[in-house]
C-alpha cells in the first residue's frame, strides 16, 4: 500500500461506511483512483468453467451492485468480476444504518438487503461494457424482498442480463433478507437451480451458472447441495457468503445484526469449502470467498480444494493494491512449491481443514 492509497483510506474511515463505500466507487468512475492494469503470468493463468482468466483473485459481489464501475475494476488487477446482487424491481434494502466497521478485527457487518437500481438498469450498463476486455464478468442474481415468487426472481434477472455477462450466480444464501436462506434446502434448491439453467439454455451463448451458499450450514445440509448441485450439473460453488456467527469479535459493533465477513470469517468458510470438496471428491468446482487479506490466505483457500477465489472486505482496510499483492504473492507461493500452475495446487491441502 503506498502512501496516497494510505491516507485514502484512513479519510474514508473517518466517515460513515455506507458513504465511504459510495465515495470510493465515484473515485474509481471519476479515474482518479491509480489502476495496475492486468496482473497475470503462466502460472496465474487460469481457466474455470469455460472462462480464461489472467488469474485465479476475483472480487466478490457486494462491492459494485450496480454495474457501475466495471470497466474500472476490470483494470484494477483482478482476474474475474461479480457485480450485485441485482432484484428484478428496484428496491432500497433495510433501514439505514447497516454497514459496520469492526476496526480492531479487520471486519465488516453489512445488512444491506439487496439495496440496488434493478434489472432494467443493471443490463443497460452491462450492454455497455468492453467485451474485449479480457476479465470475465459475472452477476449475483438476488431476489426481491416482497416477491410472490423468488425463486422465480432469479430467473427473471438472468433472462434480463444473461446476453451481457460471463457468468451468473445465484444467491441464496444472503442472511439479510428474511427467509431467503430457506431456499438451500434440497426440494427448493433443485427447483430454483433447474428454472435459472432452462433460462441460461435459452440464451444465445452459455453461461456458468454458479451458487452461493452460507457458512452457517450443518454437515448434513452441505452434503445435501452436494448431491443437488451435482445432479443438476451446477457450474461450480461458491463457498461462502457472510456468517451470522459472532465468535471472538473484539469491536464495538460486534453485536450488529446482519452478515459478518472479513479474517473472522475465513476458518469457518474454508472448513466448508474443504468439505465441499471432499464431499464431491473434487468434481464440483468450487470458488473460495472469505476473509481472504493476504496471499497466504488465497493459498490456503486453494489447497482447500478452490480453483479462484474471491475478496472484498479486506479492500476496505487495504485497498485495491491488495488485489496485486495477493495475486504476485500467490504466483510466488506457487513456484515456492513447485506447482506450474494452479489447478495442481487444488485440494492438496484439503485434510488439514477437515
Amino acid at each position: 500500500m503506498n502512501l496516497v492509497e494510505r491516507l485514502a483510506i484512513k479519510a474514508l474511515h473517518k466517515v460513515d461506511p455506507e458513504r465511504a463505500h459510495s465515495l470510493s466507487l465515484m473515485a474509481l468512475r471519476a479515474g482518479v483512483v491509480p489502476l495496475v492494469g492486468d496482473v497475470t503470468s503462466d502460472r496465474l493463468k487460469t481457466k474455470f468453467c469455460g472462462m480464461d482468466m489472467l488469474n485465479p483473485v476475483g472480487l466478490a459481489a457486494g462491492y459494485d451492485k450496480n454495474a457501475q464501475a466495471v470497466a474500472q475494476l476490470s483494470q484494477a488487477g483482478f482476474g474475474f468480476i461479480e457485480v450485485g446482487a441485482i432484484t428484478p424491481r428496484p428496491q432500497p434494502g433495510n433501514p439505514k444504518p447497516r454497514l459496520f466497521r469492526l476496526t480492531e478485527d479487520q471486519a465488516v457487518i453489512n445488512r444491506f438487503g439487496f439495496n440496488n437500481e434493478g434489472m432494467e438498469a443493471a443490463a443497460a450498463r452491462l450492454t455497455r461494457r468492453d467485451r474485449r476486455s479480457p476479465v470475465p464478468v459475472g452477476l449475483n442474481l438476488g431476489a426481491n424482498k416482497d416477491s410472490d415468487d423468488r425463486a422465480a426472481d432469479f430467473a427473471k434477472v438472468l433472462q434480463t442480463c444473461g446476453p451481457f455477462l460471463d457468468f451468473a450466480t445465484v444467491n441464496v444464501s444472503s442472511p439479510n433478507t428474511e427467509k431467503l436462506r430457506d431456499l438451500q434446502g434440497a426440494d427448493a434448491l433443485r427447483g430454483l437451480l433447474t428454472g435459472v439453467q432452462n433460462v441460461r439454455d435459452g440464451l444465445d451463448k452459455y453461461i456458468p451458472v454458479f451458487l452461493k451458499i452460507a457458512p452457517d450450514l450443518t454437515d448434513e445440509e452441505l452434503s445435501e447441495i452436494v448431491d443437488v448441485a451435482m445432479e443438476v450439473k451446477i457450474d461450480a460453488v461458491i463457498a461462502t457468503n457472510t456468517t451470522l456467527s459472532r465468535e471472538g469479535l473484539k469491536s464495538a459493533h460486534r453485536d450488529e445484526k446482519g452478515g459478518l465477513s472479513g479474517p473472522p470469517l475465513f476458518e469457518k468458510s474454508t472448513r466448508v469449502l474443504a468439505k465441499l470438496s471432499k464431499l464431491s471428491d473434487g468434481h464440483l468446482p468450487l470458488v473460495g470467498v472469505g476473509g481472504i487479506a493476504s496471499a497466504e490466505d488465497a493459498y490456503a483457500k486453494i489447497r482447500a480444494g478452490a480453483s479462484v477465489v474471491q475478496l472484498y472486505s479486506a479492500l476496505a482496510y487495504r485497498g485495491l493494491s491488495l488485489v496485486e499483492d495477493v495475486a504476485r504473492g500467490l504466483d510466488e507461493l506457487l513456484a515456492r512449491d513447485g506447482f506450474d500452475r494452479v489447478s495442481e495446487a487444488v485440494g492438496t491441502g484439503r485434510e488439514e481443514w477437515l
